[in-house]
């Protein structure tokens, strides 16, 4: 079984922040620049909250708000559920499905150390099945 831990050291935990003062046409276009689907939001060195694309279409967009005179701050998501790194994929899927989040930040001892996506937790699953069934066609043909 894969543990969160595993899934950073492959991917790296960089995690791509934005102050909550900042606007969200920035969030939005460090998002475009990075090719990713949230930013952690940050104030004082301590984890705030998470600006999403959805967050965006939800509460930017359908509200008819402005990106660039709208603050991260106002459209962020601050309820949010985190990952250990000794947690188990399984176990932070049914999280993310339970709470419908794409993105989850990792906690290792108070300090953030990584940030999780639904994808990030679908390729990992997927991984382990290709090489379960790998290990199967080996056996059954050995």
């Amino acid at each position: 079984m894969t543990t969160i831990k595993q899934i950073l050291q492959e991917k790296g935990g960089d995690v791509a922040s934005i102050s909550p003062d900042a606007t969200v046409f920035d969030a939005i276009k460090a998002m475009a620049e990075q090719n990713i689907g949230a930013l952690v939001v940050i104030e004082a060195g301590r984890v705030v909250g998470l600006i999403t694309e959805r967050a965006y279409a939800r509460e930017v967009v359908l509200k008819g708000r402005t990106s660039p005179t709208t603050a991260v701050r106002a459209v962020m998501e601050t309820d949010l559920p985190y990952a250990r790194p000794e947690q188990l994929v399984e176990e932070c899927m049914a999280v993310m499905t339970r709470t419908r989040l794409r993105h989850m930040p990792v906690f290792s001892d108070g300090e953030l150390v990584g940030l999780i996506s639904m994808g990030d937790l679908v390729k990992s699953i997927i991984g382990n099945q290709e090489f379960t069934i790998e290990q199967l066609l080996h056996y059954i043909h050995s």
